[in-house]
């Protein structure tokens, strides 16, 4: 056995690889983060645009969500409100018609109910999804025939499609029931906590305050501009090649790529068939996040359009300068161009009247081969024929991010989860011989 260049090496500098780092170094290991990009924070990103700081990638948190909200007591950042609506529109006739905030809620109460009414009988332990018989069962039931039979009529059940829609950043064609309840069982079976958690807290300073926060924790090496090509599992230790040609080796790797990207690095052995499957169960999360400012300060609102709009949900966030900026979601990025000035506007025009927009900002996740989706949302059979692939180690080769969480999957809560997970495995020396495929 030769000796490694170091104990562990963490792919990915976003939420989990920093959080399995900071765990692994505490204990004591020499541990190496490489970072494709020129920035830490994964699919979380604060940047300067549209004169503030925002966030361009995961941006909410809540105090459901225990690890997230662990680490923000550790380090003592605390939360800033999303605004309260004032006004809110949805979709009526094809045209946007206004409806107070209440209002629109209680439109989505009654369905969601019906909807999650089982989510914690079929998750009792919401953090253990796999151990769910009732949840192997209903893999392969589609969200949207759920949704159609709650016999809804067509205003209410279109609203409903397209707040789902909304949650799974994407096409509800495949997306799995599972997927919903397991959001849903999360939030203790409480759909109107649930989507507090996805879009009314933000933390003070932004997600690179908690990831710098993280990353001055630990005394890990993190090489930038770092992209692994080639991870192979050979006697006695793993060696990862990066695109400038050069080789690293540890005693064990963990992997927090998103499930898109993971098709980018060659592992040898190959990746198991049922691992394989998990990458094309996980197809969902394909939609875009837009910002946009507005010419003057209009009362803060928020939209409900066509679950197959270009932008299906808007959300004004600040009033600076003058402006109002606000924040937007469509279920498919190749369906606008967010560099095209005049389709967001007609985009927008579709959900709320009277806005001019004067500049827009946003970063494609899907067409961002690092990431290839925004926040991971599940096809149908994905929790019994996906996850449990990924949960396994794969010789040395220990899987992490968000896409593999236990509990709150999607968000950062989930990133940080199973980056403490994976980290606790490989300290545990979770190793499994790899048998090559045929």
């Amino acid at each position: 056995m030769t000796a490694q260049d170091y104990d562990v090496i963490v792919v990915g500098a976003g939420f989990a690889g920093l959080a399995a780092a900071r765990e692994l170094t505490w204990s004591g290991r020499r541990v190496l983060i490489l970072e494709a990009r020129d920035r830490i924070g994964g699919r979380t990103w604060l940047d300067r645009r549209l004169g503030l700081d925002i966030e361009l990638g995961g941006t909410w948190v809540h105090w459901t969500q225990p690890y997230v909200w662990a680490e923000l007591h550790r380090y003592g950042l605390g939360l800033v409100p999303s605004p309260e609506p004032v006004t809110a529109w949805r979709q009526v006739g094809g045209r946007p018609a206004p409806i107070e905030p209440d209002a629109l809620l209680d439109l989505l109460d009654a369905p969601n109910r019906e909807l999650g009414r089982v989510a914690r009988e079929v998750f009792p332990q919401p953090f253990s999804p796999l151990g769910s018989e009732q949840g192997a069962e209903l893999d392969d039931v589609l969200l949207i025939d759920r949704l159609d039979a709650l016999g809804l009529d067509d205003e209410r059940s279109a609203l409903l499609r397209s707040f789902w829609t909304l949650n799974f950043n994407g096409r509800l064609d495949d997306a799995a029931f599972t997927q919903a309840l397991r959001w849903l069982a999360v939030a203790n079976g409480d759909w109107q906590v649930m989507f507090e958690a996805c879009a009314s807290y933000k933390i003070a300073g932004g997600t690179r305050a908690l990831a710098e926060a993280i990353l001055s924790d630990t005394d890990a090496e993190l090489r930038l501009n770092a992209d692994v090509v080639s991870i192979t599992d050979r006697p006695g230790e793993v060696a990862v090649e990066l695109g400038d040609g050069s080789t690293v080796t540890a005693a064990s790797v963990i992997v927090t790529t998103p499930l898109h990207a993971l098709t980018r690095i060659r592992f040898d052995p190959e990746l198991p068939i049922d691992a394989a499957h998990a990458v094309d169960r996980g197809q969902v999360g394909l939609g875009t996040k837009l910002w946009f400012s507005v010419e003057g300060e209009h009362p803060h609102f928020v939209a409900f359009g066509d679950a197959d709009a270009p932008l299906n949900f808007l959300q004004s966030e600040y009033h600076v300068d003058g402006r109002t900026i606000v924040i937007g979601f469509g279920p498919d990025a190749g369906a606008i161009d967010g560099g095209d000035l005049a389709a967001v506007q007609q985009a927008v025009d579709r959900l709320v009247p009277g806005l001019t927009i004067v500049e827009v900002a946003g970063h494609d996740w899907t067409a961002d081969p690092l990431s290839g989706e925004t926040w991971p949302m599940h096809r149908a059979g994905y929790l019994s024929r996906g996850l449990p692939a990924l949960r396994a180690p794969h010789g040395r080769v220990v899987f992490a991010g968000s896409d593999v969480a236990d509990g709150w999957g999607g968000f950062i809560d989930g990133a940080i989860e199973s980056g403490v997970s994976a980290a606790r495995g490989v300290l545990q020396g979770a190793v499994i011989e790899v048998v090559p495929r045929p």
